[in-house]
């Protein structure tokens, strides 16, 4: 099969996953911003497909997203194992610097919120600096009580920014979008983007791909001598082999 016959989307436990490359998602996501029409994106990691089998609402707010990527490794290699075509990993973090980029390209705005203040603040100054303070469109930090989530999303509304990157823990940042898409619908692109932030502003280090000898670790029979994250690992195993089983029916 060749790249034009691939699907656009595959069903990966029971998750509609784009199958797009960077670029593709990038295209996408302008040509959005340009007509617009207002897209929720999301990406998606092992962590995040298990936390969805046991957490409704973040299931919900993921499928009800326009765009859903790949942003693990640990995806692709799940989906090439389940006999399905993803083209590339789109990290979270890669996609919002090409995208703050593309702002400065386009004219665009983008409005930061999430994190301390003073991650956001430093996240503000560093691409004002490396691009234009003329791409800020506003800013704001994650802490806050549920009684300010609507006021919040109204100001972020009000500020016309054309692209909004949420730095806020997972799945609050997946369900504040969704909750909110129709208040937030005059921003073109919104994005959760996870600790994005705390990366840009040097508070902690980007995550590397992960190897083959991590994905077997992930995938197939292993025997652990750590107990970190392994009823996460242990139940994206279960999965992964029971969807693997059922194809084979």
């Amino acid at each position: 099969m060749n790249k034009a016959q691939y699907p656009k989307k595959i069903d990966f436990l029971s998750i509609p996953v784009d199958s797009l490359s960077m670029e593709e998602t990038i295209d996408k996501i302008d040509a959005s911003i340009k007509q617009k029409q207002a897209l929720n994106h999301v990406v998606i990691n092992a962590g995040k497909v298990v936390a969805m089998q046991t957490n409704k609402d973040l299931y919900d707010s993921v499928i009800n997203c326009d765009i859903i990527n790949a942003d693990g490794q640990s995806i692709i290699w799940a989906a090439k194992f389940l006999g399905k075509h993803l083209p590339e990993r789109v990290a979270g973090i890669d996609l919002m610097d090409n995208l703050i980029r593309l702002a400065y390209e386009k004219g665009y705005k983008c409005f930061f919120f999430g994190a301390k203040e003073e991650v956001v603040s430093k996240v503000v100054q560093i691409y004002s600096d490396k691009y234009s303070k003329y791409i800020i469109g506003g800013y704001r930090n994650g802490y806050y009580s549920v009684e300010e989530e609507a006021e919040i999303a109204l100001q972020i509304a009000d500020s016309r920014a054309n692209l909004l990157f949420v730095a806020i823990t997972s799945p609050k940042k997946e369900i504040f979008l969704d909750k909110y898409k129709d208040i937030l619908s005059p921003i073109g692109y919104t994005m959760g983007v996870g600790g994005s932030f705390d990366v840009v502003a040097g508070i902690t280090k980007k995550s590397t791909n992960m190897d083959a000898k991590s994905w077997d670790r992930m995938v197939l029979p292993f025997d652990s001598r750590t107990w970190q994250n392994v009823e996460t690992i242990s139940s994206w195993k279960f999965k992964i082999h029971s969807a693997n089983d059922q194809r084979e029916i």
